[in-house]
């Protein structure tokens, strides 16, 4: 019987494993987290990844996540993994969200990153596990608000994009973390610069959120603040709830929202 020789290419088998890496270099955002799902999506299948970290290509961020050699990345490209690449319904929220934008310039409290998301939504480990170079605490909640889509908007942040809270609805998150995790004389001074909100938006969130405190305090912020966009909040759906809310210890009782509220505040 003849003999059969195969004869394989060694070089062009190397040649098209560096093509494919490079036109994802090429294409795929700067200092975001590549995961290994998407990877293969990419047609870079569990081994050819393993080759590509060893031969200097990629970085390990943790298990299933990689980024670019030498570069750095931050908590912004891990949340753009999470969004785009994992699909996870996950969206930076509260005074976060409202930095990004311009709008939070008030920084009496302890910075740090706010994440909301559907309850029973977790952040993958790679992510809860990364030392991210800001050293800032990320703080992850379930969110308290409908997800209705025009309460979302994408924010370009160093050539790619994120989910970010609308103002309308960041605003409302942040009156949520107060009075425990941000300061509420912060939050409502942000609110001040806040001309500009959509009261329809507005209305509906309100109907549909699950916390009446954030549903009072916000409208006694609103009103003290003098807003226009206010006076076209209808409230007859918005369910304000019984009895009296304590905000803050030996503060000033409003009786049109039946909340006390820090002295500071309310002399504001």
């Amino acid at each position: 019987m003849a003999k059969v020789y195969f004869y394989v290419n060694i070089s062009t088998m190397s040649t098209n494993k560096e093509i494919k890496i490079n036109k994802l270099l090429q294409s795929a955002p700067h200092n975001t987290v590549w995961l290994a799902s998407w990877l293969a999506d990419q047609n870079i299948s569990h081994d050819l990844q393993q080759r590509y970290v060893k031969s200097g290509w990629l970085e390990k961020v943790g298990t299933g996540a990689f980024k670019r050699k030498g570069e750095k990345i931050s908590w912004l490209g891990g949340v753009y993994a999470v969004q785009k690449q994992a699909q996870r319904p996950i969206h930076i929220g509260g005074m976060t969200a409202l930095r990004l934008q311009g709008f939070a310039h008030y920084l009496r409290s302890r910075e740090n990153l706010q994440l909301f998301s559907p309850n029973g939504i977790n952040l993958p480990r790679w992510f809860t596990n990364y030392k991210w170079d800001e050293g800032k605490p990320i703080l992850y909640h379930s969110s308290l608000l409908s997800e209705h889509k025009n309460s979302f908007l994408e924010h370009n942040q160093n050539g790619f994009d994120v989910t970010v809270s609308s103002p309308e609805r960041a605003i409302l998150e942040a009156i949520y973390l107060t009075p425990k995790q941000l300061d509420m004389v912060e939050v409502y001074q942000t609110l001040e610069g806040l001309a500009n909100l959509r009261p329809k938006l507005l209305e509906k969130l309100l109907e549909e959120c699950t916390s009446i405190k954030v549903k009072r305090l916000f409208l006694f912020m609103a009103k003290k603040a003098g807003h226009q966009w206010a006076d076209f909040i209808n409230t007859d759906n918005i369910d304000l709830g019984t009895g009296n809310r304590s905000l803050s210890t030996g503060g000033v009782f409003i009786s049109d929202f039946k909340i006390t509220i820090p002295k500071e505040l309310a002399e504001l």
